[in-house]
């Protein structure tokens, strides 16, 4: 079976993009639905790689019972065009870096995260670094709603099929 191959995408890789790979493998795992996608995070600059996400959305997604103190911060490459379906970027500033650098057949593969939930009348996922604890559980809001939202659709268009059939 070929896994969904799904890659989150913010700036350092510290914030929001490892916060949306920790969500999203949570609900995957709860739904029983894990065994058809590989996860992963990256940001379009090497500011953070090799180390933990910050602190404050570690902890803030702990709360949730969401544990993304595993994971470490990487810089996307070229390649990642080519290895993921989709590359789901947290803003207008990285979906662009990532348009201007992705080659034309892999295009498509590109989409921002906040797509997959229109009700919150937004693209942009705010980037909390500088701010206060409330951003990092405005993130969390966020990403668990796109999380629901890129998951309903990928079994409602079939490219997934759910276990309780």
């Amino acid at each position: 079976m070929q896994k969904v191959k799904v890659l989150f995408v913010c700036m350092g890789n510290i914030c929001r993009s490892p916060t949306a790979e920790g969500v999203f493998t949570k609900l995957v795992h709860e739904r029983d639905l894990a065994h058809h996608f590989s996860i992963d995070s990256a940001g379009t600059h090497a500011y953070h790689v090799g180390d933990a996400p910050d602190r404050r959305a570690e902890k803030a997604a702990g709360e949730r019972g969401v544990d993304i103190s595993h994971l470490r911060a990487r810089k996307f490459v070229l390649g990642d065009f080519e290895d993921f379906e989709y590359i789901l970027a947290m803003d207008g500033d990285n979906y662009a870096i990532l348009s201007s650098a992705c080659p034309t057949p892999h295009r498509h593969k590109i989409n921002y995260f906040l797509d997959y939930a229109p009700h919150l009348g937004t693209r942009e996922v705010p980037d909390p670094y500088y701010g206060g604890a409330y951003g990092f559980e405005r993130v969390l809001d966020m990403v668990e709603a796109a999380s629901e939202g890129f998951l309903n659709e990928l079994l409602e268009t079939g490219k997934i099929k759910s276990n309780k059939q």
